[in-house]
């Protein structure tokens, strides 16, 4: 790939076409020369995907982007920032050019709606793999973080938990979908997650600390926990549910996928009672669901489930990448 990596960048991804004004310099030269706006904070978050272990090998090319940018975006949304540049590192067996049409393709009608630049990143041959670097701006101050919940708090979601680990289940045949309504639905929760953007900037002024649902609900609110010395208590009464997943799925298999299956991109935060009500102006009209499921707790109560009114015992762990 060495001597076709130039041209192979030159053709797939160096097409902007209307640059940011605070690139200076982007794909091109030896660095990227990035204007940082007066007033704000720089937020960066980096992720790697690896084909077998964070997607699908045989992924659809334009799906493949879509999610590794949302994924990116959905670290963004946590802190409440707004979403700027995009460093993509992209690693392939071969150059597979009709591959690399569809993924490029995909990326950047992604990156232009939501009006950002590709501003680097590097190109090499081996097993299929990515690393981005996703950089964005947030008022000083503003940021959400995960430490900042306080016994009394109330605990929300965004969006429907568990409705991307259904819809693995339906990709790798370990779930039967009699409704085609419904296997597209759950399919496109996996494979193309919305990440919740403008909630989280919505979200900055309101909430107590935030973090987004990559690895289940448990694990990502347990950081929250840790990070803010609380503990919680969960209604699993409370819990929110497509209407996809109450007709296809079980019970007691729906709040397993809702507590632990991960990769679900949505927002997990706490909002003190004196905001409730100007949460529910700020996010109502968004369009996306919101579900107040629990409260936060004192340190010593630990994670709590409730059901019925009384606390019940649940084995359930969220994803580890090194389990």
């Amino acid at each position: 790939m060495a001597c076709g990596e130039f041209s192979l960048i030159a053709r797939y991804f160096d097409r902007v076409k209307s640059a940011r004004l605070d690139v200076e310099t982007g794909i091109g030269d030896d660095c990227a020369l990035l204007n940082i706006p007066e007033k704000k904070t720089l937020a960066i978050s980096t992720d790697t995907l690896v084909a077998g272990n964070h997607f699908l090998p045989d992924i659809d090319p334009a799906d493949l982007a879509y999610k590794a940018l949302a994924v990116n975006l959905s670290d963004l949304a946590a802190m409440g920032a707004e979403p700027a540049w995009l460093t993509l590192a992209l690693t392939l067996p071969a150059v597979d050019e009709a591959w690399l049409e569809a993924f490029s393709d995909s990326l950047f009608v992604q990156l232009d709606y939501y009006d950002m630049q590709l501003i680097g990143g590097d190109t090499t041959r081996g097993p299929l793999s990515m690393t981005l670097g996703i950089h964005g701006f947030v008022p000083p101050g503003r940021a959400m973080k995960r430490a900042g919940a306080k016994p009394g708090d109330w605990i929300y979601v965004t969006g429907t938990p568990g409705d991307s680990a259904a819809g693995l289940a339906v990709l790798q045949n370990r779930l039967t979908v009699d409704e085609p309504s419904d296997a597209d639905y759950l399919l496109a929760r996996h494979l193309r997650p919305m990440p919740r953007i403008l909630q989280g900037q919505a979200l900055r002024d309101l909430a107590t600390s935030a973090i987004d649902l990559s690895d289940g609900l448990i694990s990502d609110l347990g950081h929250i926990l840790k990070a803010s010395g609380c503990g919680a208590r969960i209604d699993l009464d409370a819990m929110p549910y497509s209407e996809a997943m109450l007709r296809q799925v079980e019970p007691e298999q729906a709040l397993r996928w809702a507590l632990a299956g991960g990769e679900d991109y949505e927002l997990c935060f706490t909002v003190p009672e004196l905001n409730r009500g100007a949460l529910d102006v700020a996010l109502g009209h968004l369009g996306a669901r919101f579900t107040c499921i629990g409260q936060i707790a004192p340190e010593s109560e630990g994670l709590q489930f409730i059901r019925d009114g009384k606390p019940v015992a649940l084995d359930l762990k969220g994803y580890d990448h090194f389990a």
